[in-house]
């Protein structure tokens, strides 16, 4: 063979060799994809390579929880934007009590006039009126029950519809250093006032004096703020940032440092609110008609005395007798000492006031009572209607 024919059949050679390579590449390919074919119906089992020599292998992250994003603070309304929110939401409560009025707030729970309040604005009142602050209408007033011993009450609007409500809270979600506003008819003015302050202590205790039988009274678990509480705020909504009421105002106390021979330092105001949470439970109760024996239901029974604590014998010394009462005609006197009551002693003028909180108008009881002279006396008397007690 001839170079000049070599070289003319060298490349045919390497064609067919090319072709061939081509056919196996194409063969390895066709391959490749059928297996892949199986392998997506036979997931294949992962084996970790192993870690070279000296190597360490990298441990596999443990997928953390993931916690959500806090929800973000409550928006806190300026004292304007709470003053204009909150204030239509209350009354102005005129209460009469003998030959005086006081002034008192409340606060509406329902848009037909169910409203909440202090007991002691309206403890005695022979009259109760109630402005509201949302359309200046004038209502009448029934008193729904009440707690004195949580110095709360419930009272009822004649003919009220479509009053506006406050937002309630949570007082257990109230913490030290909130901001709150309290507003009421301070000082009997007649429009609605605010006064800002924060929660400066919880679950405090106050000791309140009753007018009735001179007894006295512990409140406690009540919110402390420094907002300036002043007489007529009695019964008026405790509001936090939100504009959420979370207290009805009870009580204020300002303390005066000793000016001496300086400047006296700004006064320290303490005032104090009776939680919403527990406020309601006694509303809820009210409204059930479930009466206990610090929870009365509906109209006061009348028996017409007012008692004090007896230094002689146990009991309840009556001290003044009102004109044309049921003790009167019974022919109770100042002095008289009450010992029982359907036969049930009676040891101090708080227990003759308990005893009477389960009693309604037109009840009968046994009242047995031991004269000046020492002598003892008994007498079956009907109880009439009278203010609440």
């Amino acid at each position: 063979m001839t170079r000049t024919e070599q070289d003319r059949t060298t490349p045919q050679r390497r064609r067919a060799r090319r072709a061939l390579a081509i056919l196996a590449v194409a063969a390895a390919v066709t391959a490749g994809l059928l297996a892949g074919q199986r392998l997506t119906s036979e997931p294949p089992t992962l084996v970790p390579a192993p870690a070279p020599s000296g190597v360490v292998a990298p441990e596999v992250a443990t997928p953390q929880s993931i916690t959500p994003p806090a929800p973000p603070p409550p928006i806190l309304l300026t004292p304007e934007q709470i003053h204009q929110r909150v204030a239509p939401t209350t009354v102005h409560l005129i209460s009469r009590v003998g030959w005086r009025e006081t002034a008192g707030t409340g606060i509406v729970l329902t848009p037909d006039g169910l409203v909440l309040t202090n007991h002691h604005v309206i403890d005695g009142a022979t009259d109760i009126l109630a402005v509201n602050q949302g359309n200046g209408a004038n209502y009448d007033v029934e008193v729904a029950g009440y707690d004195r011993t949580r110095d709360l009450a419930v009272l009822r609007l004649a003919g009220a519809t479509g009053l506006p409500t406050p937002a309630l809270g949570h007082s257990a979600a109230v913490r030290t250093g909130d901001p709150v506003t309290a507003i009421g008819n301070a000082e009997g003015a007649g429009v609605p006032l605010a006064a800002g302050g924060i929660v400066t202590a919880l679950n405090r205790s106050v000791t309140a004096r009753d007018s009735a039988d001179g007894s006295t009274n512990k409140l406690s678990g009540l919110i402390e703020v420094n907002a300036d509480i002043r007489p007529g705020d009695s019964g008026g909504p405790l509001v936090d940032g939100t504009g959420a009421v979370i207290g009805v105002s009870t009580a204020g106390t300002a303390v005066a440092h000793d000016a001496g021979p300086t400047p006296a330092p700004p006064r320290e105001i303490k005032s104090y609110a009776v939680p919403i949470d527990e406020a309601i439970a006694v509303v809820d109760q009210i409204r059930e008609g479930r009466g206990s024996e610090t929870v009365h239901i509906g109209p006061t029974a009348l028996l017409g005395i007012s008692v004090s604590d007896s230094v002689t014998i146990p009991g309840a010394r009556v001290v003044a007798v009102s004109y044309d009462t049921p003790a009167e005609g019974a022919g109770l006197v100042r002095g008289d000492i009450i010992t029982t009551v359907d036969g049930k002693p009676i040891r101090t003028a708080a227990e003759l006031t308990a005893t009477m909180v389960a009693r309604h108008p037109g009840d009968r009881i046994e009242l047995g009572w031991t004269d000046a002279s020492g002598g003892s006396r008994s007498a079956t008397i009907v109880l009439t209607t009278g203010p609440p007690r």
